[in-house]
């Protein structure tokens, strides 16, 4: 597997792509500003929006500043125009080989991806289909080894939660008690208190009174 660094490609969502470019416009807008400032240079930064849109900054003024730049470079790009540049044959071979590199990645890339398998033959198709599958297995033995960890830390999680559980009832089964323990205090006080009036008559009785409690007259 062929690792780099990662290549910078165009936003795809417009959206996304349009919030991008106000922050990074913003930001290099700011840039250009503190260097005009803090380096005392002459700054002119230009800058066309996707839609069209001009963005501009300069520490003087844009004209001042492009027509600057045409007379320190017009002395300096004529000569280079008219002079060919020599290329050694060593770096012109080193080139094409790179090339040669990237475009067998670039088409290895797409067949894996599933694209451009009609030129491949049968042992090319078997080849790339090897590959898949030792990247299928490598994945898959990833998306366990994830499983496992994440079973782990639910077990623990268990653990945890039934050690809580188990204390929160203690504390329940304590509390039933007590309080179990009150209402029994409180009924042996009324049953005591009862029992000290015992010889105190509290009945009502309505019309005549009872024979047995007439007494005659001597």
């Amino acid at each position: 597997m062929v690792r780099g660094k990662t290549q910078m490609r165009r936003i795809e969502n417009a959206t996304s792509r349009q919030v991008t470019f106000s922050k990074r416009r913003n930001g290099l807008l700011k840039k250009a500003f503190e260097l005009s400032v803090l380096c005392d240079a002459e700054v002119g930064l230009v800058i066309f929006s996707p839609r069209g849109k001009l963005c501009e900054f300069a520490s003087s003024s844009i004209p001042e500043v492009i027509e600057r730049y045409k007379r320190h470079t017009k002395d300096k790009v004529q000569p280079v125009q008219n002079q060919s540049v020599d290329i050694p044959q060593h770096t012109k071979q080193e080139t094409a080989s790179l090339m040669k590199k990237i475009e067998l990645l670039e088409s290895s890339k797409r067949k894996l991806l599933g694209e451009g398998l009609g030129s491949c033959s049968l042992e090319e198709l078997q080849e790339i289909e090897k590959q898949l599958e030792k990247s299928v297995s490598t994945i898959r033995a990833r998306k366990m080894q994830v499983f496992r960890e994440q079973m782990e830390r639910l077990k623990e999680k268990e653990k945890a939660l039934t050690a809580e559980n188990v204390l929160l009832r203690k504390k329940f089964e304590g509390l039933e008690e007590r309080r179990s323990s009150k209402e029994g205090e409180v009924i042996f006080s009324i049953e005591g208190s009862g029992s000290d009036k015992s010889d105190v008559e509290t009945e009502l009785f309505i019309g005549p009174p009872h024979e047995s409690r007439i007494r005659p007259l001597n």
